[in-house]
């Protein structure tokens, strides 16, 4: 990779190179009071497996709007814990938002309208869960003394051309520029952003699963490739990110590549694949990082983070960053880490084996 610039400019300031800025100590969650927004969603569930597995929360708050899927939830046995809580609620409501934050020190906010295709037809719906949603979010946990907020954004918000993507980017920088708000010893604001989840609810490979018993399975486009990351990885990220975040950054996990084609073959290779189009807002590659994020990115052993671009809270960037070139892009096209065959037949299986289980809850 090429060099680039030694410095970088936040808020028309040059800050000291990285490897002399200062390095923040992790956050612990044990004892903490966390609660996950959308948390009967895939990547929720899998959060939330992951807190009771592997820290000793105090309690841990499953924030959703769907009460049979929370019903769901307490019937299974993963979640049967003494820390867990079930709140009804939508992102939407900041009264109910602000009651049921009352306890929390952490937030992990997942909740978001995620279809592109009804966002183009429902975009005021869109608007309020992923914009206002986000707005009220920043709020109850100022007026709370939430501690730690972090979002769960998504690869659509690089270079926008769906309402979903558009409203994750507004959604991004309201978390950004909520750090302004919370002066410099308050609530920290954080954001990550990955592509699809292999494997998640409406995903492609499941649909590939449901289609090769017809002997004919649906590709876009035999181009199209994609970041491969698995909900639990995902969520390995996210609490990776909440433990090591300053507030500001957006954080952008660095993930191997695949191309569609390639899985479709692994998942039905005696089906035929017929080639229906790439949808309205769908894109050949999942942007990461765009050109114009560049002058912004350093670069660390396992992931990216974009600073931002004004940041009077007195943000400083994590040390080890190298700044990558201005005319830097990451997007699942250009990466040099692609999945081999042998790691695609894992991944295919895991993802069958995986929803089988889920079946079996």
């Amino acid at each position: 990779m090429a060099k680039g610039n030694t410095n970088i400019t936040i808020d028309n300031k040059t800050v000291l190179p990285a490897k002399s800025i200062r390095t923040s100590k992790e956050f612990s969650l044990d004892g903490k009071s966390i609660m996950v927004t959308g948390g009967t969603g895939s990547l929720g569930r899998t959060l939330i497996k992951q807190l009771l597995a592997n820290y000793k929360p105090k309690r841990v708050i499953v924030y959703s709007r769907d009460e049979f899927k929370q019903f769901e939830m307490q019937q299974t046995k993963a979640f049967q814990h003494p820390a867990m809580r079930f709140f009804l609620g939508d992102v939407r409501d900041k009264e109910r938002l602000c009651r049921a934050l009352k306890v929390v020190d952490v937030i992990i906010h997942t909740a978001a309208l995620k279809q592109a295709p009804a966002g183009e037809y429902n975009p005021s719906e869109f608007i309020k869960t992923n914009v206002v949603g986000a707005m009220n979010i920043v709020e109850a946990s100022l007026e709370n003394g939430v501690q730690r907020v972090i979002a769960v954004s998504s690869d659509k918000a690089s270079c926008p051309v769906t309402l979903y993507g558009a409203t994750k980017l507004c959604s991004d920088r309201v978390f950004i520029a909520a750090n302004s708000y919370s002066g410099k010893n308050g609530c920290r604001f954080s954001a990550t952003r990955f592509g699809n989840l292999v494997g998640a609810r409406g995903s492609v490979i499941p649909l590939w699963v449901k289609q090769r018993e017809t002997g004919e399975i649906t590709l876009t486009d035999p181009r199209m490739t994609r970041f491969s990351i698995s909900i639990d990885e995902a969520a390995q990220f996210v609490f990776k990110c909440l433990g090591i975040m300053q507030g500001g950054e957006l954080f952008v996990a660095k993930i191997p590549s695949y191309k569609l084609l390639d899985t479709a073959r692994v998942v039905a290779p005696n089906a035929k694949v017929k080639l229906i189009g790439i949808r309205p807002g769908e894109k050949l590659n999942e942007m990461m990082i765009s050109e114009e994020e560049s002058h912004l990115t350093q670069e660390y052993d396992s992931f990216y983070i974009i600073h931002p671009s004004a940041a009077p809270w007195g943000y400083t960037p994590r040390s080890g960053g190298k700044n990558v070139p201005n005319n830097f892009e990451y997007h699942s096209g250009n990466n040099s880490w692609w999945l081999t065959d042998k790691e695609i037949h894992a991944l295919v299986d895991k993802v069958i084996t995986d929803s089988h289980e889920v079946a079996m809850v």
